[in-house]
């Protein structure tokens, strides 16, 4: 049951570079105590999470990453598959030396929480996955892949950058439109184009095509399942589907959102984050 967050903070939020040794990772982070970490879905940053570090900050040292390939983090050649992604995640808490973590992830970065529970149970002490699960479909795989794919073009100024994205997220609010905008886009010289690395999207939305049944069956951690009430991406089949395979986990689906539940309802993945932090 997801209960209510606190009020935001006015905590500052302090972007850095963390190498791990494996791999530099770009972070925003805020607040101190047990170590919340936060990973985007597929082309966003780490930035989308900043409602939600100033919820939970006064509780938690919660910590967003830009995952490989995305926003100002590596972008090695090669593997982009669940297993490199989730050991990033590891190499991160370990580099923290502040574990066992929590791990929060929406999308891709549900998958990648996931995954990485599996991988270091000892790191990794409760995880949360919001509109992610085994048993999406094909077709929509295809759907997602084409948007991303699309998503790969110059841009004349912000202001078309924020046309384009409130037609791809119809539901965003202005501001989280406002936050991508102006966190996963540079300036190359007279335009603006995604800082996410195209070939690096195309090997990464190839690989959430990966068969997970066998991590979500694995994982021992407590894991909350979280659902968009309104999402394209987990159709209720496949969410039943999960529930079914896991009836175990806590699963809830939040009201009035689609797949981008972090940015539509930052309150409600808030407090998920908080009870985790209870458990």
């Amino acid at each position: 049951m997801l209960t209510t967050a606190p009020a935001p903070t006015e905590l500052p939020i302090k972007e850095h570079v963390i190498d791990t040794g494996r791999i530099a990772l770009n972070v925003r982070e805020a607040g101190s105590g047990p170590v919340a970490i936060f990973l985007h879905g597929i082309t966003a940053v780490g930035a989308v999470w900043d409602p939600i570090l100033r919820l939970v900050g006064g509780t938690v040292r919660a910590i967003a990453v830009d995952q490989r390939g995305h926003g100002r983090s590596g972008k090695p050649e090669g593997d982009y598959s669940a297993d490199a992604f989730a050991k990033d995640v590891v190499s991160l808490i370990e580099t923290l030396d502040s574990g066992p973590a929590i791990v929060v992830g929406h999308s891709l970065g549900a998958r990648n929480a996931v995954v990485a529970a599996v991988q270091r149970p000892d790191l990794v002490r409760a995880a949360v996955a919001v509109d992610f699960t085994p048993y999406i479909e094909d077709e929509v795989f295809e759907a997602l892949e084409a948007r991303v794919n699309g998503g790969d073009r110059p841009f004349a100024s912000v202001e078309e950058i924020e046309h384009y994205l409130q037609n791809r997220y119809v539901n965003l609010p202005p501001d989280a439109v406002r936050r991508r905008a102006m966190h996963a886009y540079h300036r190359l010289g007279e335009q603006y184009r995604p800082l996410a690395s195209p070939s690096a999207m195309t090997a990464t939305a190839r690989g959430l095509r990966e068969d997970l049944v066998s991590a979500f069956t694995a994982v021992k951690v407590p894991v909350q399942l979280v659902r968009g009430a309104e999402s394209k991406l987990v159709s209720p089949a496949a969410w039943d589907r999960t529930k079914k395979l896991r009836p175990d986990l806590p699963a809830v689906e939040v009201g009035s959102t689609d797949h981008y539940v972090p940015e539509e309802a930052p309150a409600a993945i808030a407090a998920a984050t908080l009870n985790a932090a209870a458990t």
